[in-house]
């Protein structure tokens, strides 16, 4: 698959970006955010997406994020967004002076489920890998851009034909802060098809 600047779109555009080469930069608009219902009950749905198109159903998409995240809940990284009710991401989200959240968030049908694990807040910079076997998805991070570890297997019930991936960045309360991201690319699937238990028989 080949990755062209062309082919992405923006959902909600940022207070500012630019992408004259290779880096694309970012600055977040002030209250903005992706999480439904769950927990929290309450809805937001306006943090900006630059996502492609795509009915490919199996490769790897991986792009490195650097930022100046300050504030908390501060948050960029890889996004999978099909609608408002129907989408993923994973992302490092700052929460004080002492550490960070680098998680994911996965969202089926307007609820949202969100596993993360704390690392220092001096992270500035994390590579994502997001891969597609159909209608089910892997979610991986990385520190160096070769050893990648992974964060997520999860199944989105709206993500069976063509969808839509990328990146974002937000920030949820009164701030706004910088992001780049740089090094995209589009890969064969990344993801090994699994070679253990066979699967249930209809």
């Amino acid at each position: 698959m080949e990755l062209k600047k062309t082919d992405f779109i923006w959902t909600r555009e940022p207070l500012a970006w630019d992408w004259p080469a290779d880096t694309l930069t970012v600055t977040t608009r002030p209250h903005t955010d992706l999480w439904q219902r769950t927990y929290y009950h309450f809805r937001n749905d306006n943090a900006p997406v630059l996502q492609m198109a795509t009915r490919e159903q199996y490769f790897s998409f991986v792009v490195k994020t650097e930022f100046d995240s300050h504030h908390r809940f501060d948050q960029c990284g890889v996004v999978l967004y099909l609608d408002s009710e129907n989408w993923l991401k994973a992302s490092i989200e700052y929460e004080n002076d002492e550490f960070q959240h680098l998680g994911s968030v996965v969202t089926n049908h307007g609820y949202s489920d969100w596993a993360t694990t704390e690392i220092p807040a001096q992270v500035r910079s994390m590579w994502y890998r997001l891969s597609r076997r159909g209608d089910d998805f892997c979610l991986e991070c990385s520190e160096d851009g070769v050893r990648f570890r992974q964060m997520r297997v999860c199944h989105l019930w709206e993500g069976k034909d063509e969808i839509r991936f990328g990146v974002y960045a937000c920030s949820p309360e009164a701030s706004s802060f910088e992001a780049r991201f740089s090094q995209m690319a589009l890969l064969s699937c990344q993801w090994a098809a699994h070679d253990g238990q066979a699967p249930d028989e209809d």
